[in-house]
């Protein structure tokens, strides 16, 4: 897995950067050799992004020194870092879904023909000995937002290698793919680092660092913490350097006394899914469990409202509500935490405090007139509960890291009080310091008789923070086990249909 690791490919020597009196960064070090895979930790907000953004001309440094096979360098453009050999991958693909694979793979190096007009034939030819070059067997005339995220992703790693791409940084690679997605990415992974690429690896999941790291490098504040070669630390060695305490019990799950039904959905159908039932009780936490595309997010959307349901109902309290629209759901007491924060459920550019009282401004008008003085109240309150700066209050909800975007989001529903809340993937991308906040958040709501609906990928997470654990394939629930003696595999059995004899109850 080492490969050559001597040579330092590349080096940031007290890297320092501020915005206004934030400082950002303070005289950080980090180095990468060839052919290395090197993870970078630390909670959001720890400076590993303002870092990549340096890297990738996007961003100034104050003071320090970069440093590209020993010969100092300037990148203070997008461009100059490609002429580098350095491509970064990001969470947020920066691809134009409108465009087919090969005008993506082409944008801005499209080849011409001896009259000037575009060559397509050399175009889709080019795009399909770039993707072949990783072992990516996709059709270059697809339009890109046809294709699966990881597809997706593969298409930009395909773009980064063509450009012989000597240093390449994975921000969050695998956040949104599915397991034989991730799979494929980890093989190309160990082809670029035969190769002698240099990759920075960011990530939150620490099977993942573990399993393709080679050393590891912790941030926590804006400043540098240590390197470790991955072999010799442990995990919670590497959790206690990121969060500057040890986090012993990440999940936290207490024995809880759900009361009576708040939550009940009877023989909901919609596209692909269905007939669905399922009830949640008062302080209890249910997670929808399952592969990609077993139909857990359509449930959870039908369930707010957001896609209409051929059949069944909802219920909150006792009172069929059967939202059809997300409108009618948050009156009826649903609030719903989405999949993904950036394009369903942020205002990107309006301020924090905006996007947390947006679904709470009707309870604070008198007389046509909003009280403006009675929102913030309320908001530094929820702020405060997130352990979120009241500083931030003005500033726009993109400028927050990821988790403090994803407690934003949360704190519009603590606002608004509702009884039953549902959690699409709520700490996707999220550090680990954050996700051990938002499981007490949980468990607050459920001490306040809330009841709770995850959906969730990280088969630990949905164990460990859940009472009931209801396994979806094929667009319905096929097992419900009790978390308690739930175990991983006990999951997967069910989700792909191969358990035989397994504990729980079984839904027809």
């Amino acid at each position: 897995m080492s490969g050559n690791l001597r040579t330092p490919l590349l080096r940031l020597a007290g890297v320092t950067k501020s915005f206004g009196a934030t400082v950002a960064l303070r005289g950080v070090d980090f180095e990468l050799r060839a052919g290395e895979v090197h993870a970078l930790l630390g909670e959001n907000g720890a400076g590993k992004s303002t870092l990549m953004k340096i890297l990738a001309g996007n961003e100034q440094r104050d003071a320090g020194r970069i440093l590209l096979n020993g010969a100092e360098i300037e990148i203070r453009t997008p461009a100059e870092a490609r002429q580098h050999g350095i491509a970064i991958i990001h969470q947020e693909l920066n691809t134009l879904p409108n465009l087919t694979v090969a005008e993506n793979l082409a944008l801005g190096q499209e080849p011409r023909t001896a009259y000037g007009s575009l060559d397509r034939r050399a175009m889709i030819r080019g795009a399909r000995e770039k993707l072949a070059r990783i072992g990516a067997d996709i059709d270059p005339r697809r339009p890109l937002g046809a294709l699966s995220v990881g597809m997706q992703q593969l298409v930009e790693i395909a773009r980064a290698v063509s450009e012989d791409a000597r240093i390449l940084v994975l921000d969050e690679p695998t956040a949104a793919l599915s397991r034989a997605e991730a799979l494929r990415l980890y093989e190309v992974i160990e082809e670029m680092r035969g190769a002698g690429v240099g990759m920075i690896y960011i990530s939150h999941r620490m099977e993942e660092v573990w399993q393709l790291a080679d050393r590891v490098t912790v941030f926590r504040d804006g400043g540098y913490i240590g390197t470790r070669d991955r072999e010799e630390v442990r995990p919670a060695d590497v959790v206690r350097m990121m969060v500057g305490r040890p986090v012993d019990d990440l999940y936290q799950h207490r024995a809880r006394k759900p009361g009576e039904v708040v939550l009940d959905v009877a023989g909901l159908t919609g596209d692909g899914v269905g007939p669905v039932s399922f009830r949640v009780r008062a302080g209890e936490v249910v997670c929808l469990a399952g592969l990609v595309g077993s139909g857990r997010t359509e449930v959870a959307r039908l369930v707010f409202g957001a896609d209409r349901p051929r059949a069944g109902s909802v219920g909150v309290g006792g009172r069929t509500v059967t939202p059809r629209t997300p409108r009618e759901a948050i009156r009826a007491g649903i609030a719903m935490v989405p999949e993904s924060r950036k394009d369903q459920a942020l205002f990107p550019q309006l301020a924090v405090e905006d996007n947390i009282a947006v679904s709470s401004l009707g309870s604070h008008v008198t007389a046509g007139v909003l009280h403006r003085r009675r929102i913030r109240d309320g908001v530094t309150t929820t702020l405060d509960r997130l352990r979120l700066r009241r500083g931030a209050l003005r500033l726009p909800v993109v400028a927050l890291s990821g988790g403090n975007q994803q407690k934003a989001v949360l704190a519009r529903w603590l606002l608004r009080d509702s009884a039953v809340l549902i959690l699409d993937e709520p700490t996707r991308g999220v550090d680990i310091g954050a996700k051990s906040e938002i499981y007490e958040l949980i468990n607050e709501l459920t001490d306040r008789g809330k009841a709770v609906l995850v959906v969730s990928s990280d088969l630990p997470e949905a164990i460990g923070i859940s009472d009931r654990v209801l396994v979806m394939r094929g667009g319905r629930i096929v097992h419900e086990l009790d978390s308690q003696h739930a175990t991983e595999e006990d999951v997967m059995f069910h989700a792909t249909g191969t358990a035989a004899g397994s504990t729980g109850v079984t839904h027809d």
